[in-house]
């Protein structure tokens, strides 16, 4: 498929989005409900209750505490929603296996990015490492992390992608970190969110398909995902989670900040980590939205054509297209 998808393609996905009668805080928590999966997430929600009740003692509470809150099961919807895409049939179990450890799997990353952030509060709760401390939350993501490849070891296939996941995703954040405060462009932006979220994402499609056959699907959901995800936390959008003040900050690489960071003086102030130009570099990637939303809608095409080329029934990947699309609006 070309690198750009044709400009009709982009409109198409805006029209869906801004037509939709979900809003952007509906599509993001009622992600299950809009996309007819409630089912599927209750199936889910009974095996990782059941899982939790067999943890040890010692850890049982925190790791409860941290699947206990408002979640929005964004990657295992889209992991049912690839399998509903290649087939006609209920999930089977080793797919909702599949789904419980990567939704665990992406808990862990929760707890390590808390811990990271200095975040307080997850889910409208205190986080793990407030309420419970840094070692015991560090150590519960560990015990998590074991869990994983316990809940799909009958499934070679399954224990293989989710290992190649954990290996990605700790690339991925090594990678971030040290590019950060760099003057980079977009195709560095993409390849880093492709291997972050765009890592999970592909994941879930090569887990719910049992091949590749919507792997590109996958990494370019999450790529769109990420690429909001940035959007969102400029515009100050509560619904993914995240801060744009602490990726300045940090000088991490977001999609407005790969395209404010061609004008050399936001470079210059970009990289610098004064925290004195905190409030211009943020000014200058509010100037940045506008493009970064066409950006957007340039990947939310690229992922539809990908779907329709290679989904025998496309239509509900469509719609999560399109649900994803309007998380980086107000």
């Amino acid at each position: 498929m070309p690198d750009e998808a044709p400009l009709g393609l982009f409109i198409e996905i805006r029209n869906m989005a801004s037509s939709s009668s979900a809003s952007p805080t509906e599509s993001v928590w009622e992600l299950p409900r809009l996309l007819q999966m409630e089912g599927s997430i209750a199936q889910l929600k009974e095996f990782l209750g059941a899982w939790v009740e067999e943890c040890d003692p010692e850890v049982r509470e925190m790791v409860r505490r941290q699947l206990s809150g408002k979640a929005k099961y964004f990657r295992p919807v889209t992991l049912f929603a690839c399998f509903q895409a290649m087939q006609n049939r209920p999930i089977p179990t080793r797919v909702l296996r599949s789904a419980a450890a990567l939704e665990l799997t992406h808990n862990v990353s929760l707890i390590i990015d808390d811990i990271l952030d200095r975040s307080r509060f997850r889910r409208g709760e205190l986080s793990l490492h407030c309420r419970f401390g840094f070692l015991p939350a560090l150590m519960t993501s560990g015990y998590i992390t074991a869990a994983t490849h316990r809940i799909v070891s009958d499934d070679p296939f399954g224990v293989q992608l989710i290992a190649e996941l954990m290996q990605r995703l700790g690339v991925a954040e090594c990678l971030q970190w040290r590019l950060r405060r760099r003057p980079l462009g977009i195709e560095d932006w993409r390849k880093i969110a492709g291997e972050d979220t765009g890592s999970m994402f592909e994941i879930c499609a090569r887990l719910g398909t049992r091949d590749d056959s919507l792997r590109r699907f996958g990494q370019l959901l999450g790529l769109l995902y990420h690429g909001c995800d940035d959007v969102g936390d400029v515009r100050g959008t509560a619904g993914l989670g995240g801060g744009s003040a602490r990726d300045i900050e940090d000088g991490i690489l977001t999609l407005p900040a790969a395209i404010a960071l061609r004008d050399p003086e936001t470079a210059l102030l970009f990289a610098s980590g004064d925290p004195e130009n905190l409030d211009a570099v943020a000014k200058k990637l509010r100037l940045a939205l506008p493009e970064a939303e066409e950006y957007l809608d340039s990947i939310a095409a690229e992922a539809e054509a990908e779907a329709k080329a290679n989904a025998k029934r496309p239509e509900t990947l469509v719609a999560l297209i399109s649900h994803t699309r309007q998380l980086s609006q107000n």
